[in-house]
């Protein structure tokens, strides 16, 4: 059994609605950084990555200086930052998804940076524009920083896993659209053109994220009363859904992808191998099923020997 503060319990019902706030919040810090940022392939220039603290975007450059917007789920704040000492922190507690828009707009000029986004979340089922969304308006200090933590475990296994291959493979990031930590391997090989079909998402942002040949994974704050490790492959080869896998991870229809409930990591008696297991199964079955070349694969970096 594992340490519940490493691995915290949090079922998806009790945090909903905090969840349902954080995930409009981060769609709106993400989305400034997407218009500020250099475009880079498959959309990986809107991520957020797991930090110290939270969730951040990292340096954006803004002419001659860097901006950032991080949440801090200790203090429960976004900092808006610029590499010129310029500082603004929005605490966040209380704010619905309007307000926390208004400030989070106001403390980006403030600090000399003018940026518009488009003002309304993609990749949900009902869009309520930014300015006018009061539905969303709870935050629970303690179920942010729980999801924080949960968040924290996930990057450091997929920053493993990443570790192991040797191909195109993208950085171990948090896309605010799903609401998912991702990483994701490439075969070398483009795909045919994506169907698409998101919810409030153009068809040309899915065929841009899928015009090679894939295998991803991560962790999402659905698909399991307390989340779930997920990983699927586009395009599916034949006999994908039928692969091998350790107990607890089953094939879901529905999602189109393996899950692992994260109640069955969280419970394991070693996390770490559990979530590791899924994932060398789940990549296995889309790179033999796929015919993906095994020299993508590489020794983990701990054991090479010594330069």
């Amino acid at each position: 059994m594992t340490d519940d503060a490493a691995w915290p319990a949090l079922p998806v019902e009790s945090w909903t609605p905090t969840r349902d706030t954080l995930h409009m919040w981060t769609q709106i810090v993400g989305k400034i950084r997407m218009a500020l940022a250099a475009p880079v392939n498959h959309w990986w220039h809107v991520t957020l990555r797991v930090d110290a603290r939270g969730l951040a975007t990292g340096g954006i450059p803004v002419g001659s200086r860097l901006l950032e917007l991080a949440f801090d789920f200790v203090d429960h704040v976004l900092l808006v930052r610029t590499s010129d000492g310029g500082l603004v922190t929005v605490p966040v507690p209380g704010l619905s998804v309007a307000r926390f828009y208004a400030e989070v707009f106001d403390a980006v000029r403030l600090l000399g940076v003018e940026v518009a986004i488009h003002p309304s979340p993609n990749e949900v089922e009902v869009a309520i524009p930014f300015a006018d969304d009061t539905v969303h308006a709870t935050y629970v200090p303690e179920q942010a920083n729980a999801f924080w933590r949960q968040l924290i475990q996930a990057d450091r296994v997929l920053q493993r896993f990443r570790s192991g291959f040797g191909g195109k493979v993208s950085p171990v990031h948090f896309f605010w659209g799903a609401m998912d930590l991702a990483v994701t391997r490439f075969s070398g090989r483009t795909a045919p053109p994506h169907p698409g079909g998101a919810p409030n998402c153009p068809d040309s942002v899915m065929r841009e994220g899928y015009s090679h040949e894939l295998s991803s994974a991560g962790f999402w704050p659905g698909g399991g009363s307390e989340g779930a490790f997920y990983s699927y492959a586009y395009p599916a080869p034949d006999g994908y859904a039928e692969a091998d896998l350790p107990d607890g991870a089953t094939f879901s229809a529905e999602f189109g992808e393996f899950l692992l409930p994260y109640e069955v990591v969280r419970t394991s008696p070693d996390p770490d191998a559990t979530v590791l297991a899924f994932l060398g199964a789940t990549y296995d079955a889309a790179a033999r099923r796929g015919d993906w070349s095994p020299d993508l694969l590489i020794r983990p970096h701990h054991a090479r020997s010594e330069r």
